[in-house]
């Protein structure tokens, strides 16, 4: 969660186009983001915006845990997405230039496409605190405990891992979700799927395959269901257009149009996060 600390002094000392890019599920730790509220006002206020939103006391979770707690994805997703933002406007504190004239796109890996969005001004803090608060619990929702399961696979192409799913699928539901290098691909699916697929991958020499501590299987078909109920939610949704392209996960392509980004959300539930194409679309819009 640290790295968008990391760019302050390249961006204070350098006109060259960046990128801002937010962290999805898995980055949490407890004492998230207490930094910058205890010594940055403005990023304290996003903390007490979310608290209030929600009505709990999230920030409190975000420092003090317990782990337990903070792990819950219904509480994971707004925790992050308000640690992201608070640091977000930490950076703002600390650039001495208009940041927005160095920035050519914005992109957030899973959830962190809301934190974007919430950064380019298309969706209210408050609205996506409780947006992605449902979104995690009708995740959560979508499939049994232990039915569900994710791994990654290192030192194997796309197209390899594509094969080695459709043959360890037998009938289940298994495929790539998150393409985050050329590399390296998380699958998701069924837990017996995953299990046969770890034998499959190894039998073909694929010694890396790591299997993910979650609590469901994101972006695959079996999260059809969290995918349909958040729809609802997204319709209702007030978004506007962007001023700064976002490069959506579905279609690893940039767009400011509030209509085409609400869809995006909606597919990126069961869809794959093409991240690595991502990467590629925002090196063409000038980012290095």
């Amino acid at each position: 969660m640290g790295c968008l600390g990391v760019q302050v002094g390249m961006v204070s000392g350098s006109a060259r186009r960046i990128a801002l890019v937010f962290p999805g599920q898995g980055s949490q730790a407890i004492g998230m983001g207490r930094s910058v509220h205890d010594g940055i006002a403005a990023a304290r206020t996003i903390f007490e915006r979310a608290d209030r939103a929600l009505g709990t006391a999230l920030s409190r979770t975000c420092f003090e845990g317990p782990e337990d707690a903070l792990r819950l994805t219904a509480t994971t997703q707004p925790a992050i997405l308000t640690t992201s933002l608070a640091i977000l406007e930490a950076l703002r504190s600390r650039v001495t230039s208009d940041l927005t004239d160095r920035i050519a796109c914005m992109a957030g890996h899973s959830l962190g496409e809301y934190s974007a969005l919430v950064a380019a001004g298309s969706i209210e803090l408050e609205d996506a605190v409780r947006i992605v608060q449902n979104r995690g619990r009708y995740m959560q929702e979508a499939v049994p405990d232990g039915k569900g399961a994710m791994a990654a696979i290192l030192g194997a192409g796309l197209n390899e891992v594509e094969a080695i799913c459709r043959d360890a699928a037998d009938g289940d539901t298994l495929s790539p979700a998150n393409l985050n290098a050329p590399d390296q691909t998380v699958v998701s699916g069924s837990a017996a799927a995953v299990d046969r697929l770890a034998g499959l991958a190894r039998s073909r020499g694929i010694r890396k395959i790591v299997r993910l501590p979650v609590s469901a299987p994101f972006h695959c078909e079996m999260m059809r269901p969290a995918r349909d109920r958040l729809a609802n939610d997204l319709d209702r949704l007030k978004m506007s257009d962007t001023s700064i392209p976002i490069v959506t996960n579905v279609d690893a392509a940039p767009t400011r149009a509030a209509g085409d980004l609400r869809e995006a959300l909606k597919r990126q539930v069961t869809a794959p996060v093409r991240w690595v194409e991502s990467v590629r679309a925002m090196r063409s819009l000038g980012v290095d």
